[in-house]
């Protein structure tokens, strides 16, 4: 039997998983694992600035590209501690990541040894597995647990902690005999479906709402065809979006609080029956109980058991894979639209998209400072179709929820439940490492952009290039929307008078010279008409230096972006569109 090192079998073990990339930070106690991977040489590593960093690259690596696992490596004390977020974040979002701490000595774990901490403890509530590894011959039983883990069920992060001495020990190990363990999915069976369809063929409108879960299975393309095939609009959720493309005349916008489309949330109280597919009903989609299902019936496919019922009772609910489920729904309407047996929907069809049609938002605005809502419809323009977006959380992210456009799944990459600040960069740096020839298009406000900014200097060091649109108005925006309920506006200005710029007029933070300091190119827009150029110039810089390339607009200081209580009463604070002219980057449904 070969003999190894446990550090050298648990590389050897990723690689036969299919780990091309690894982010992290190393230091004395996972040198080892380090050393493995060096002698081996096929894992490519990022050294991220921040280990937090690195567990979002690993979250931004995953979710580019079904089947891709990310993995994140540092000590277990204050690197594994800063990974908590990220491990919080995938586990919200159902994102398998991988990672892996190195510890204290065995012999030194109760001794309080320098920046030994008990991590697995730590992380146990946010992992679906979280151990540390006593034996050196148990390295590959947990290492293989844990793929295995990853992908069964509803994804889910895992952290291994591997002690210094652990890493070190010699075992017997085979690498060339090793295999990964079989996933297990829950599946949907031909009578639930048949019940979920002879429930929905008893109504008049209904509608799918496409969750995440839907983006997980890698299982698009089949919702597409089900929605068609039965003629039934679909309402995808922030983690759904993407799941039917934003111009197909059966997408009929998200439904919300924040994130959300007018007409989608007046289709979704016009509706009577909601078969929802791989989501979980976040309460920043629902509103309140009461009138999110107030009549209407519901279906609940979900692969997680303990998801269906969570927030409320449906009348139906089917544990199962998305992809597994929607392989079922697709062959069972084919089938009655044969036999001709299915209801005619398309009256329904027609009328939400016409309502779609109308109640724009509007984003043509000229004024200086600019508006945000105008820095979407340029960016609709410059992009297209091929961008992938990704955000976190803010006034930037609702706005663009509510004004930007996707057409095709895994190109909105967003921190859907957690929400932390500082997650856009890293994340793009991940979706850059997992799809190189990408157009990248991060977008966040000033102090998600501030939180790790850092992280640019990796994307300089490793050429991962890609456009990050900061759109600043020195303000936690968010929070100072949200203040108003209060009657306040207390502790949320970042604006200060910078002795060393004053050219940034007060806004506090020189973003151009940071970026620039840390190895990128960056632009500032003062001026609408200039979003464009600005767009433009960006892509061929980062084409030529192969780089992020910051491009900051500056906001008016104070906007507020729709949003609302309930659904049924979301406030709008700007006009709304009163012809194309003011909204010309609308979808133009397809007929």
């Amino acid at each position: 039997m070969p003999r190894m090192s446990a550090a050298a079998a648990a590389v050897a073990i990723m690689k036969r998983e299919g780990v091309q990339h690894a982010f992290g930070v190393p230091g004395a106690a996972i040198n080892p694992l380090y050393a493995a991977m060096r002698a081996d040489g096929t894992i490519e590593h990022v050294l991220a600035r921040h280990v937090e960093g690195a567990s979002h690259m690993a979250e931004g690596y995953t979710r580019t590209a079904a089947g891709n696992i990310g993995v994140c490596i540092g000590t277990s004390g204050p690197a594994g501690t800063d990974m908590i977020t990220g491990l919080y974040s995938a586990s919200a979002d159902s994102i398998p990541i991988l990672c892996i701490t190195g510890q204290a000595p065995v012999a030194r774990l109760h001794k309080e040894d320098f920046q030994a901490v008990d991590i697995a403890a730590i992380a146990k509530p946010l992992t679906k597995m979280a151990m540390t590894v006593l034996e050196p011959a148990q390295v590959p039983g947990a290492f293989q647990q844990a793929f295995h883990l990853m992908r069964s069920g509803r994804p889910g992060p895992v952290l291994i902690d591997l002690p210094f001495d652990v890493q070190l020990a010699e075992i017997d190990f085979d690498s060339d005999t090793y295999e990964p363990l079989p996933a297990f999915k829950p599946a949907a069976t031909r009578a639930q479906v048949d019940k979920a369809l002879d429930m929905l063929c008893s109504t008049e409108r209904p509608l799918i709402i496409a969750g995440g879960g839907i983006v997980n299975a890698d299982a698009a393309d089949l919702l597409v065809e089900f929605a068609e095939i039965l003629g039934v609009p679909v309402v995808p959720t922030l983690m759904g979006w993407g799941t039917i493309p934003d111009d197909h005349p059966l997408m009929v916008g998200m439904v919300g609080l924040q994130t959300a489309h007018r007409c989608a949330n007046e289709t979704m109280l016009a509706s009577d029956f909601v078969l929802g597919i791989g989501n979980r009903w976040a309460n920043r989609h629902t509103g309140s109980i009461p009138v999110y299902t107030k009549g209407r019936r519901f279906v609940h496919v979900d692969i997680e058991p303990t998801q269906i019922g969570r927030v409320f009772a449906p009348e139906f609910g089917i544990v199962s894979d998305a992809g597994a489920a929607l392989k079922l729904f697709v062959e069972a309407a084919a089938e009655r639209r044969d036999a001709g047996t299915l209801p005619d929907f398309s009256a329904w069809a027609t009328e939400c998209k016409d309502r779609r049609g109308g109640s724009h938002r509007r984003t043509h605005f000229d004024e200086v400072p600019i508006k945000p809502q105008r820095v979407y419809e340029e960016m609709n323009r410059a992009f297209g179709r091929e961008a992938r977006y990704v955000s976190t959380i803010g006034l930037s992210q609702i706005a663009a929820a509510q004004l930007l456009h996707v057409y095709a799944p895994r190109h909105w990459i967003n921190a859907g439940q957690a929400g932390p600040l500082g997650w856009t960069l890293p994340a793009a740096l991940g979706v850059c490492t997992a799809d190189p020839d990408a157009l990248v298009v991060a977008l966040s406000g000033d102090y998600d952009f501030q939180f790790m900014l850092e992280e640019l200097a990796v994307g300089a060091q490793y050429n991962l290039p890609y456009i990050h649109v900061v759109v600043n108005n020195a303000y936690l925006g968010l929070i100072r929307q949200s203040q108003r309920g209060f009657g306040m506006d207390y502790q949320v200005s970042l604006a200060f008078e910078n002795v060393n710029a004053p050219e940034v007029g007060g806004y506090g933070v020189d973003h151009l010279k940071v970026a620039e300091g840390l190895g990128c190119k960056a632009i500032r827009v003062h001026e609408p008409d200039l979003l464009a150029p600005a767009f433009e110039e960006a892509r061929k810089l980062m084409a030529e230096f192969r780089v992020p390339v910051v491009v900051e607009v500056i906001l008016e200081r104070i906007t507020n972006i729709a949003m609302g209580t309930e659904i049924d009463n979301v406030v709008e604070f700007d006009e709304l569109a009163a012809n194309d002219q003011d909204a010309p980057t609308h979808v133009a449904l397809l007929d």
